[in-house]
């Protein structure tokens, strides 16, 4: 099980968001944050990587198709820095393949476009849960 650690004073579970599509993103952030959670968005992959936050979140969400980098490579670059935490891909191309290869890749999710915001949180509520009852 990755360590989990968050870097909000207040002891929130961190997500941080990267999606290229505007709504995608929002919605994301005002779902996740009217439950409790912290959250950050980024309009691209290399903005989430240049973040300090990405080292501590604990949990991203990556989209599998951005202009800059996918959600694959982000992934790659957070676990070479050391992050452990959960990882959840979202995609709009989503079939058994991708979910294969995200599998393989570390993702503990993979979540099909348009979001069924429901499953997001249920898997969300799932590691928060295994989080508090670690500490």
């Amino acid at each position: 099980m990755p360590s989990v650690r968050s870097t909000q004073h207040d002891g929130r579970y961190t997500i941080l968001v990267s999606d290229d599509d505007p709504g995608v993103r929002r919605g994301l952030q005002l779902l996740l944050r009217s439950r409790g959670y912290a959250v950050w968005g980024y309009t691209t992959g290399h903005a989430l990587l240049a973040d300090p936050r990405a080292k501590e979140a604990d949990c991203v969400i990556l989209d599998y198709r951005m202009p800059d980098i996918d959600g694959f490579a982000m992934l790659r670059h957070l676990r070479e820095i050391g992050w452990s935490g959960r990882a959840i891909m979202i995609s709009g191309f989503h079939d058994t393949l991708l979910a294969s290869r995200a599998a393989e890749a570390g993702f503990d999710h993979v979540l099909a476009k348009p979001l069924i915001g429901r499953a997001l949180l249920d898997a969300l509520d799932r590691h928060r849960a295994e989080v508090l009852r670690k500490h």
